[in-house]
């Protein structure tokens, strides 16, 4: 699976994308995956209420399924104007 990094949570992480390999079932699942790798990514992830998740470019919560999902993004909350 695809996994995006956008705007500061790229800059926390270091990567724009990476491909990783995942038993996750939800996105929450993937994250607590991602969290236990290492800090950088424990402090991208420390408040995911500051967070937007889509899941094949629809963006969901997450509690979503990811059973067939080819790309996850995170991304911070969005403004108009």
């Amino acid at each position: 699976m695809d996994v995006l990094y956008f705007a500061w949570v790229r800059e926390r992480i270091g990567l724009a994308k990476e491909r990783i390999d995942t038993e996750a079932a939800t996105v929450k699942d993937l994250v607590a995956e991602l969290v236990a790798r290492e800090e950088r990514y424990a402090a991208a992830f420390a408040d995911t209420s500051a967070l937007r998740v889509a899941v094949d470019q629809e963006l969901t919560d997450f509690d979503a399924p990811l059973d067939g999902a080819r790309e996850v993004a995170f991304f911070p909350p969005m403004t108009g104007g």
